[in-house]
Formats: structure tokens, sequence, C-alpha cells
């Protein structure tokens, strides 16, 4: 049975308490979210937003492969798409929505879900534990809203948003769940959760620490060797 974590939690991913031993060879890390409806229909509401649509919520997940020192040592490179778009941090050791896989193939986002709609993950992010370069000692777990900022968008705003850990047998060992209130108003991004080696195991902690900054490489620069 999965364990239902509180902020600073940790567990073991390979053993649970009931003495359930997990697969990692496979890992899964889902997040999913809802957007909290806001109340702004009828005449009023479309007189006071000037008919204008309410621009949807993009969340993005993001992982760090830190080394042993806490630090993500390969910030990848830069370089063009086929459009002529400039990308940075390609094939590097940060996963994210311009660098969707690993150069080493052991971790990767399975796709950008632009809305959160519809219920499950709404993000995955996969990675081969066991097959993990050993240099890699933690892998670190943010989610941004896309252009928060510029749209006013918040964590305050949104609903029912976890993180989740399932095996390579669709067993689901951790999740940790929040949901926005006041404390979050303001909040466009959060480092959500941690996977780290520990006596020769993995250990899944729960963090939940918002940030104002709906750009995750300001974040970043907290980790940059």
């Amino acid at each position: 049975m999965a364990i239902n974590l509180v902020k600073g939690q940790t567990i073991d991913l390979r053993k649970n308490d009931n003495g359930e031993n997990y697969d990692l060879s496979s890992v899964t890390i889902g997040l999913g979210w809802d957007v909290r409806q806001t109340k702004s229909g009828g005449f009023l509401g479309k007189l006071f937003s000037n008919g204008a649509e309410e621009v949807e919520y993009d969340l993005d997940a993001i992982a760090f492969l830190l080394d042993k020192n806490g630090k993500v040592v390969n910030t990848g490179r830069t370089t063009q798409t086929s459009s002529g778009k400039t990308i940075s941090l390609y094939e590097g050791d940060v996963i994210y929505f311009n660098s969707m896989k690993h150069p080493s193939g052991h971790i990767w986002l399975t796709g950008d879900n632009r809305t959160g709609a519809g219920d499950g993950d709404d993000e995955q992010i996969i990675v081969k534990l066991d097959a993990l370069d050993p240099k890699f000692d933690k892998i670190l777990f943010i989610v941004a809203i896309y252009q928060g900022r510029k749209n006013n968008q918040h964590f305050g705003m949104v609903e029912n948003a976890f993180i989740r850990a399932v095996d390579n047998r669709g067993k689901e060992i951790a999740k940790f769940s929040l949901s926005g209130d006041a404390t979050y108003n303001g909040m466009c991004s959060m480092t959500f959760a941690e996977v780290y080696r520990k006596d020769g195991s993995w250990k899944f902690r729960a963090i939940g620490d918002p940030h104002q900054t709906d750009n995750f490489l300001e974040i970043l620069k907290n980790y940059k060797a």
C-alpha cells in the first residue's frame, strides 16, 4: 500500500514498512494538478473581464540531476531547432520541455500536458534508478507555471497537486499531495520532492517549498557547479 507523505517526510523507495519490495529498475514520477475554477460568470463577470478568455495554466515538470555535492555538473549546450529557435541546457543534466531525455537514456520526460486537464498524472518523468550512473546522487523535482508572473497565475489557484512514485510493476510507492491556499499566493514554482541515494538504496523526500519565480533557471542558479 502506498504511503501518503506529509511535507518533510522521507521514505525508502525500495522497501516499505510492511516489508514489501519495489522494482526500481524503472520508476515513474507522476505529477498532477487541478486549477481552481474562478467564479467570474454572469453579466458582471463578463463586464469586468472585458470579454477576454482566461489564460490556461501551463505547469511544467523539471528534474535536476545532482552530484554528491548537490550540484548540476553538466548544463548541456545551446543549440537551434529546425525552426531557428535557440534553446539552452540541451542534453545536459536538466530534464525539461526543451531537453526531454537525458543523454544516458536513463531519465526522460514523457510529454508536456499544457493544461492539467483530466484525471491521473498530468506529466511523468521516468527514471531507471538502478541503472543511473553512480555520479548522480540526487534528483530534484521542480514544477513551474509557465509565464505565471505575466498571466498572474500562482499556486494559490492550484488544487489537488501531487507528486507520486510508481515502481516498474505499476505499484504506487508513495504520494505527496498539497492544495493551494493563501500561503501559496504569488508563488509560481515549487521544489516538490527529491529522490536520493542512501545506504545502498533510494530515498524519496516530500519538500513542497514554493518560490515566487516562474522561471526554473532562477532556481537552477542555486545548484550550478
